[in-house]
């Protein structure tokens, strides 16, 4: 039992002894820096149920604890909160216990228990991925990784956009205009090389629309008979019909592009446990439609569309079927989901890591599945996040103006390596180990940058403020822990056995105190889907370090006793930093 839930333990039982009145919950602070205390209690919310002086209330609480509760030494009451003092011998056993786990934070999902499937990145093969991917893949990736760490069996996922009018552009600008290249033939990874045609079709198209409004017909008319769209749309034709050639090409150029999808994903640091296709999924959802018609979920109107009528419940009227019985994205939507309930049975959760602009979507299919009536339809998440600027404004696949994810993370590593270099501290180190350090320090820079701030926020991202050693960044807490580990490699004594029975130093037990934070944050991260939780507490957990690092010696110590708890400490903070970053899919280096 932690020291927090007896303090909450006693307290209540010292309101019901001392004022015969039983009070639901204790409310807790840290303690103000200007006063002595490690803990406060606040005495305020008490006096819905307690009548009195919150500060006569404070002493007498005070006075039951220290009676009561022999780690709490003594205290002192400012207004209605009542700081508490807890021995050094309490901090020294905690620590003792965390310094001695391994596998500190992190708790063990159960084999037989519930998993989670992570869906992220689904990404569309007429174009590589970009900085908008980018932020979807650094989210999903960390959220299934924090939710592992939190005790849960996850499976991390993604649905592939391989099919539509935008993939056939990419394919008849090739057939036109490509004659043969292919990525062997260019040196150009696959998914560059589709998504150069999916730009090119666009430039073509503009042309024929701006021949056609010249001869006399309306823009809107001009967009509509360009002969290119009209191409265009054939080929999506014939590849839904399945037409031999057609489905060939299709197999090819997407062929070219998973394996450039998948150079991306290896360099940014992400991987997957499965894929869906949206080639496979598009006619899912027809027959869960007609079981929902049967069951009284939809309705049909007089030309045959199914709908439902959310109404009531805050939406509005949804089509789930054409009149003509083609699919919409909502209907492969509502047979995706549970077909992937079928395929991973025991399945209690999804989380769809999506950007903000389909937050209505999203409300509706969840919806949609609940009244259907399926259990985990309760636990369904949509991880919305806001869009990534740069300060030289949005981006435009379809012109060509993307920032390109590979492109980013050259660029990252560059920044780095041009700021390492101003620093000059890689003396003895090899041109191999410095390329390392650089992709090391670029990639965190990106990753803990974008992942620091809450999802649901827009983001403007600037490189050169992300590979920054100073403030609250990725390169400085990558730094503290090559700091740390340099404390280590010179600490040529044994530390590993607890210390007991020594004063600890302030800075100590503030730094013991931030320590235990770890396990709840992960928690907490897990619960709110947000690694922001986690890469602020990695902060404030390195500010904290650096601050007793500022103010006592460590290898300087002259009583072993202390020396020893400072070494301890430091290697404690360096295994969090660690874990913290491996959460966030962050590398830290040994050296730097």
């Amino acid at each position: 039992m932690s020291i927090q839930t007896r303090i909450e333990t006693t307290v209540k039982e010292a309101i019901l002894t001392l004022y015969k009145t039983e009070i639901p919950s204790v409310e807790f602070q840290a303690t103000r820096k200007e006063f002595e205390g490690d803990i406060t209690v606040v005495i305020f919310p008490m006096l819905r149920y307690v009548k009195g002086n919150p500060v006569q209330i404070g002493e007498a609480v005070g006075n039951y604890l220290v009676t009561h509760l022999s780690e709490i030494i003594r205290f002192n009451v400012v207004k209605g909160f009542l700081n508490l003092v807890i021995e050094d011998a309490n901090y020294l056993n905690s620590f003792a216990g965390i310094f001695s786990n391994t596998n500190y934070g992190f708790v063990n999902a159960a084999e037989e228990s519930d998993a989670i499937l992570v869906e992220y990145s689904s990404p569309n093969t007429n174009k590589p991925l970009h900085l908008g991917h980018v932020r979807n893949n650094l989210l999903g990736f960390s959220v299934a990784e924090i939710l592992k760490a939190a005790g849960n069996n996850v499976y991390k996922t993604q649905i592939i956009n391989d099919r539509g009018i935008h993939i056939c552009k990419s394919m008849l600008a090739w057939q036109k205009f490509g004659k043969g290249e292919t990525p062997s033939s260019t040196g150009l990874k696959g998914d560059k090389l589709v998504g150069n045609y999916y730009v090119k079709f666009d430039q073509e198209y503009k042309k024929e629309v701006a021949t056609l409004i010249a001869e006399g017909l309306t823009e809107e008319t001009a967009k509509k008979e360009a002969p290119l769209l009209i191409e265009a749309q054939e080929m999506l034709q014939a590849w839904e019909a399945g037409d031999p050639k057609t489905k060939e090409l299709w197999e090819t150029m997407n062929t070219w592009v998973y394996e450039g999808f998948e150079t991306t994903y290896k360099n940014m640091g992400v991987n997957f446990d499965s894929y869906y296709y949206e080639s496979n999924t598009y006619l899912l959802g027809k027959d869960n439609i007609i079981e929902g018609l049967e069951k009284g979920v939809f309705y049909k109107k007089e030309d045959g569309s199914v709908w439902i009528d959310l109404t009531e419940d805050g939406l509005d009227e949804k089509i789930v079927l054409r009149s003509d019985g083609t699919a919409v994205y909502m209907t492969q939507d509502i047979g995706t989901a549970i077909q992937r309930s079928k395929d991973y049975p025991g399945l209690k959760g999804m989380v769809y890591t999506v950007g903000n602009e389909q937050d209505y979507h999203f409300k509706v299919l969840f919806l949609i599945l609940k009244k259907l009536g399926y259990s985990w339809a309760d636990q369904l998440y949509h991880l919305s996040y806001g869009m990534v600027d740069l300060p030289s404004g949005k981006m435009k696949s379809r012109e060509g103006t993307v920032v390109d994810a590979d492109e980013l993370m050259v660029e990252m590593t560059d920044t780095a390596r041009s700021l390492s270099q101003e620093l000059g501290k890689l003396e003895g180190y090899s041109e191999e180990e410095k390329e390392a350090l650089y992709k090391t320090i670029g990639l965190g820079a990106l990753k803990y940058y974008i992942l620091k701030v809450d999802p649901k926020k827009r983001i403007l991202f600037d490189p050169k403020e992300s590979v920054d050693f100073q403030g609250n960044t990725g390169p400085f807490i990558q730094y503290t822990y090559a700091r740390i580990q340099s404390i280590l490699r010179k600490a040529n004594f044994d530390y590993s056995k607890p210390v007991n029975d020594i004063e600890l130093h302030p800075k100590e037990k503030e730094l013991i105190k931030i320590i235990e934070n770890y396990p709840e944050v992960i928690q907490l991260a897990a619960a709110n889907h947000s690694p922001a939780l986690i890469a602020n507490y990695t902060y404030d957990l390195v500010k904290e370090f650096n601050s007793f690092y500022q103010n006592v010696s460590i290898l300087g110590e002259e009583v072993l006793s202390s020396k020893i708890i400072r070494v301890q400490l430091s290697k404690k903070v360096s295994e969090i930093i660690k874990s913290a970053f491996s959460l966030l899919g962050i590398q830290v280096p040994e050296r730097m």
